[in-house]
């Protein structure tokens, strides 16, 4: 499992997990599509938001693996702003090699693209 060093482990002052320590030997927690409704709380929002951010300032539109990511964080974007690469892809890979969608991201997220919203 690639240790993503750069990457922030959570979100300032919350206890919002944006990466894990070490892999699971059972294997990588599966990602799935986690439905996003519209009555979710502001700070679950934010942490979207933050995971985001730190997603387009550490890889860009450049493909990554998802190696020490949080599988948590990750599902809440999974399909939507963050896609698979390979095909057929393996949600329980530490190896597999995600991508952020920038249409979708600018779209659900235009802060995290605005300079005025750093």
């Amino acid at each position: 499992m690639i240790k993503h060093r750069g990457f922030p482990g959570r979100l300032p002052s919350t206890d919002y997990q944006f990466t894990i320590r070490r892999a699971n030997p059972k294997g990588a927690t599966p990602l799935t599509r986690r439905e996003r409704y519209a009555d979710r709380r502001p700070a679950d929002r934010r942490a979207d938001a933050g995971f985001l951010r730190a997603l387009w300032e550490n890889f860009g539109d450049q493909p990554f693996e998802r190696g020490n990511l949080d599988a948590g964080r990750l599902s809440w974007l999974f399909g939507r702003e963050v896609l698979p690469v390979d095909d057929p892809f393996d949600p329980t890979d530490y190896e597999a090699l995600l991508v952020l969608d920038l249409d979708a991201a600018q779209r659900n997220f235009p802060d995290v693209f605005d300079e005025r919203g750093r």
